[in-house]
């Protein structure tokens, strides 16, 4: 005997299984994720190879390194020159460069550019249509909570200074490039938690049930309001006036999120691993790469402490920046992010064996670092002479050296062209690429098929005086990038803002000083434009040395700038520096791209 099927109750009589249906939002929006992520990767894969096979990806995987007087390799049997590529792969590359030159337009106020808005906007409106769509939120609003739960691994795998990510995505990928996801995942793991526990807390008052009767409401109210402590403490108020309280509560208060959701609910465990799992690869790769180290420290003046560290052979590239503590006054608990403003001994034109750091005064940890470097510089001058030289000596102190991390994205011997621009104490940055630059240049020769044929270094300060910050540094660059069969045109532009009086400006090759402040866009379409080509009579106007010989006159003369080798732009410091800096590029390379073979940009903003 057959009785059939059963029959099928009404869609509108059925009742919402969220413990069976929110987890598969879960999945489905971990898909959407990792997906994007896995195409994000793809689309950075030519330019990882092209580093791994130049030899700088992930140089700095095990930290800095000390060689202790080992001999370095030659490199010249590394030479590799670009392919020549068809005019139907240059014309698509052009296009693609001139739309993509759209994503750089940084607006006022934002902090982010055009591509970066959206991708914000994007992962948010994924986290909301996961959240709503064919979810009865008012009568169980569990989806939202299980969504929120979701988005942990995104938070830590944005946040850890040491992530797989990086890693993949390849050189000028930081954490400090990749931070402003962290935070808007946290937003977006945010509205989760509120949508979940402001519907749960109306349904409980609505129904007369008390909110704090069980652990589960009990847990849940505490993880709540655990979660929006986090998010005010994170503002950028609090993050810039407040940062080392902002850092430890933010450290403290994730822990006790992670023990009152696991309390809250027997379905957050799963989502919790992951986390776990990124932040011990940090904290494991982060312990790899701690050195200590002797350093001595020189005051240059009240507003700059430079800081050489001593014995670093390699690990390391010009523009990264390391985690740096300082063992002086029993500060030895701060660490503060410093740039590295000269490359590896290997190809530097600088004399040393040391990493050179800048420290501008600007907070109560260089300030103090100045006033002790001062205090004990005038107590050693006064009785310890250097025996050698008969020069002052610095002041010795030891430090604890976290990375390198982060970088540029831009490999500049790509380009035939580069502009540098710096604004105050983000001349770290540029410094160090253009001894990098200009030490593979003019010491290696090429070794790895560079192209770059001009630089232009822009350098925008307060004074006169700040140029004595770097004065040794640049002299020995310039002096390197004039040498006999570099082929190299070097400028320097230095900008000082303010009417103060003049002091001794000292005589680097090629520098030009003006008082004014300059346009970063009439700069970048001036050196676009511009049409100089290497040769002797060019070198002769410009004061450099002559070629001493027929072979150096070839090889100085050879490959002109073709003025379609592209162009290289690298800007650092105040955030509204690098958004003009953005907002130039962005409107430069819609009209000059395909010209100049493509305008690329990196940008280092110094700003929590």
């Amino acid at each position: 005997m057959s009785f059939g099927k059963p029959p099928t109750v009404p869609t509108q009589f059925q009742i919402y299984d969220s413990y069976a249906e929110d987890p598969k939002w879960q999945i489905t929006f971990t898909k959407i994720w990792c997906g994007c992520l896995a195409a994000a990767v793809g689309l950075s894969a030519p330019r990882f190879l092209r580093a791994v096979r130049r030899r700088r990806a992930h140089v700095d995987l095990f930290g800095v390194r000390d060689d202790s007087g080992r001999a370095y390799e030659s490199v010249t049997q590394l030479r590799e020159f670009p392919r020549p590529k068809s005019k139907f792969s240059e014309m698509l590359a052009g296009i693609l460069r001139m739309l993509g030159s759209v994503l750089l337009w940084s607006p006022l106020g934002v902090g982010l550019d055009v591509g970066q808005i959206i991708v914000c906007a994007g992962y948010i409106a994924t986290v909301v249509c996961c959240i709503f769509i064919k979810a009865p939120l008012v009568d169980n609003p569990n989806r939202a909570g299980f969504l929120a739960i979701a988005q942990f691994p995104v938070v830590f795998l944005f946040a850890t200074k040491n992530s797989v990510l990086s890693l993949l995505l390849g050189p000028g990928h930081g954490y400090d490039k990749l931070n402003y996801i962290h935070r808007w995942a946290g937003r977006g793991m945010f509205i989760g938690a509120v949508v979940h526990g402001a519907l749960w807390i109306r349904n409980h008052l609505q129904y007369n049930l008390a909110i704090l009767s069980q652990q589960k409401e009990g847990s849940g109210v505490a993880a709540l309001a655990v979660l929006c402590l986090l998010v005010l403490l994170s503002l950028r108020p609090a993050r810039l006036y407040f940062y080392q309280l902002f850092f430890y509560l933010h450290v403290m208060l994730y822990v006790a999120f992670f023990i009152t959701v696991c309390y809250h609910t027997t379905y957050a465990p799963p989502w919790i691993f992951p986390p776990l799992a990124f932040y011990g690869l940090d904290i494991f790769m982060r312990i790899l790469r701690y050195r200590i180290k002797d350093a001595t420290l020189i005051p240059v003046d009240n507003q700059m402490t430079l800081i050489r560290i001593h014995d670093c052979d390699g690990g390391y590239l010009g523009g990264q920046h390391i985690r740096l503590r300082v063992f002086f006054e029993g500060r030895v608990f701060e660490s503060h992010p410093l740039t590295i403003a000269s490359a590896p001994p290997v190809i530097s034109c600088l004399p040393s064996r040391d990493i050179l750091l800048g420290a501008r005064v600007k907070g109560d940890w260089t300030r103090a670092l100045a006033r002790y470097a001062q205090a004990e510089h005038t107590r050693l001058s006064a009785s310890v002479i250097d025996e050698k030289d008969g020069a002052e000596t610095g002041v010795p102190v030891q430090v604890m050296v976290d990375g390198p991390y982060g970088g540029c994205s831009l490999d500049l011997g790509e380009r035939e062209s580069v502009l540098l621009a710096a604004g105050g104490a983000g001349v770290t940055f540029t410094l160090g690429l253009l001894d990098d630059i200009v030490g593979r240049i003019a010491r290696t020769g090429r070794a790895r098929g560079e192209r770059t044929r001009r630089i232009e270094f822009v350098w925008c300060i307060r004074s006169f005086g700040c140029i004595e910050w770097f004065t040794p540094q640049l002299m020995a660059i310039a002096n390197a990038a004039a040498m006999p069969g570099a082929g190299l045109d070097l400028h320097f532009s230095i900008f000082v803002t303010c009417l103060c009086d003049p002091e001794a400006v000292p005589p680097i090759p090629n520098m030009r000083v003006t008082v004014e402040r300059p346009s970063l866009r009439i700069l970048l379409r001036n050196f676009a434009a511009s049409s100089t080509y290497l040769s002797v009579e060019n070198l002769a106007v410009e004061g450099r040395a002559s070629p001493s010989s027929d072979e150096d006159l070839k090889n100085e003369s050879r490959a002109p700038w073709s003025g379609k080798g592209g162009v290289a732009v690298c800007a650092a410091g105040p955030e509204n520096f690098t958004r003009e800096a953005h907002n130039a590029v962005a409107r430069i390379a819609l009209s000059e791209s395909r010209r100049v073979g493509g305008i690329a940009l990196h940008t280092e903003t110094f700003a929590m």
